[in-house]
């Protein structure tokens, strides 16, 4: 899973949220690595949407602009806890192995 998804995946695991919304949860997940463009985030919320891992929850009108609200389906609340246990493992193999070769550099 590419990091940008696992990050929108893990925004919305909160509950629902809007675009914006969910770019500035992205960048405050990410510590500010990842800044996600509008172009960006809609290609994958609907890839996303179409792989059914999210839906699209609710729309209401902000300011005379519809603000449409995305949630994680059950099988996309799933695929990311799978993933992050994948990562974890990862991650602790990894400490492993470092700690006999006196650390990081």
């Amino acid at each position: 899973m590419q990091e940008a998804t696992f990050l929108i995946l893990t925004a919305l695991a909160a509950g629902s949220q809007h675009g914006y919304g969910i770019i500035a949860d992205v960048r405050q997940i990410s510590g500010g690595r990842v800044r996600l463009r509008a172009g960006t985030l809609y290609t994958a919320l609907e890839r996303l949407r179409t792989d059914g891992l999210i839906v699209a929850d609710r729309e209401e009108i902000v300011e005379n602009r519809l603000r449409r609200y995305y949630r994680l389906t059950p099988r996309g609340s799933g695929l990311l806890a799978a993933e992050a246990a994948r990562l974890q493992a990862n991650a602790a193999a990894a400490l492993a192995r470092l700690k006999p070769a006196g650390g990081t550099a």
